[in-house]
């Protein structure tokens, strides 16, 4: 939403426009009128918030796909607490699909819907609900939760029933490229990045064995993945997410049993995770988006439940609330994370 860009602006169309009450006491020279008119300082008139919006696609998560050939998108703003809306839907329903954004564009790719495997992608603009629209296509077929990893320009799909890595320019559209090799081929992994390394964390070997490998990429090159370290404990179907300094895992799967775990790397050094705390419960499947300070765990088996964490901090989750569904093997995209 923004406001106007011409004629007669209120006071009441920006308290609404900050998220406030229509009728909530506010002033011309408030910190949040001046923010969002972009005028520090000085004279300021209502006809300066022309076009403003307060609007940030970083704080917007969108949860899509997941088990039983699910094509919904659910969203809600990450920095609050409340329960999911309605997006829009998918081109084709799916879980174990793989996402990636920048400041404006969600992408969508790969997974498994009721008529198998596919290799589309798909995508949304983040500050508009609606339904999703074709992208173009992965290399090959890909399932099996493909752990996602992005730049602000660049969106890396590894992970799934193939060792390699497909890679897409978000701001256009077209048909992936092949970037490289996993160092070792785990499927059923998730991803967490910086704006210039992408890292992939769990999953199973062959044999559907889960293990606590993590791999690293540098998003702006190609080339084959290396190892990073370990998680704290080898599981498969967890979920993840990052600040641009913190890459955060949680849950999963180990020998049958679902897992509470949360671990933490540093993105930009080496080494193996950190205990960071406990989710809310025992899951598998949950999707994970983030704002860079605060990161939710989404949904999981037999679940709808959302979840967060302050990613800087470490300790347990929180209950944030739900979405309008249960949602395993989904995917979670927010603005540049």
């Amino acid at each position: 939403m923004a406001l106007q860009s011409s004629g007669a602006i209120s006071l009441n169309n920006v308290n609404v426009e900050l998220g406030n009450s229509g009728t909530a006491y506010i002033t011309m020279g408030s910190a949040a009128v001046r923010d969002l008119f972009g005028v520090a300082s000085g004279a300021i008139s209502l006809s300066d918030g022309y076009g403003a919006s307060s609007f940030t696609s970083s704080d917007r998560a969108i949860i899509a796909g997941g088990d039983g050939s699910l094509n919904n998108m659910d969203y809600y703003t990450i920095s609050s607490t409340s329960n999911s809306s309605d997006f829009g839907n998918l081109t084709v329903g799916r879980s174990s699909l793989a996402g990636c954004a920048s400041a404006t564009r969600g992408c969508f790719a790969g997974g498994r819907g009721g008529a198998g495997t596919t290799d589309v992608i798909d995508y949304i603009t983040i500050a508009t609900t609606g339904n999703a629209t074709d992208f173009g296509n992965m290399t090959s077929i890909k399932e099996w939760q493909q752990g996602q990893v992005n730049s602000s320009t660049r969106g890396v799909f590894a992970g799934s029933n193939l060792s390699s890595i497909d890679y897409i320019t978000i701001a256009s559209t077209g048909n992936a490229s092949d970037f490289g090799d996993q160092s070792v081929w785990h499927f059923f992994s998730a991803g967490t990045s910086s704006d210039t390394r992408g890292v992939w964390g769990g999953g199973a070997v062959s044999g559907n064995t889960p293990t606590n490998i993590i791999d690293y990429i540098t998003i702006a090159s190609t080339g084959n993945a290396t190892d990073f370290g370990d998680l704290t404990v080898a599981r498969k179907q967890n979920g993840a997410l990052s600040s641009e300094t913190r890459g955060i895992w949680a849950g999963g799967e180990l020998s049958y049993a679902y897992r509470d775990e949360i671990d933490y790397i540093t993105i930009a050094s080496t080494g193996n995770a950190t205990d960071f705390g406990n989710l809310l419960g025992i899951i598998r499947g949950a999707a994970g988006a983030s704002n860079g300070t605060r990161g939710t765990l989404n949904g999981g088996r037999l679940s709808n439940v959302i979840q967060y964490i302050t990613i800087a901090s470490t300790g347990n989750a929180t209950d944030f609330g739900d979405l309008l569904q249960n949602m395993e093997i989904g995917v979670g995209i927010s603005g540049d994370f």
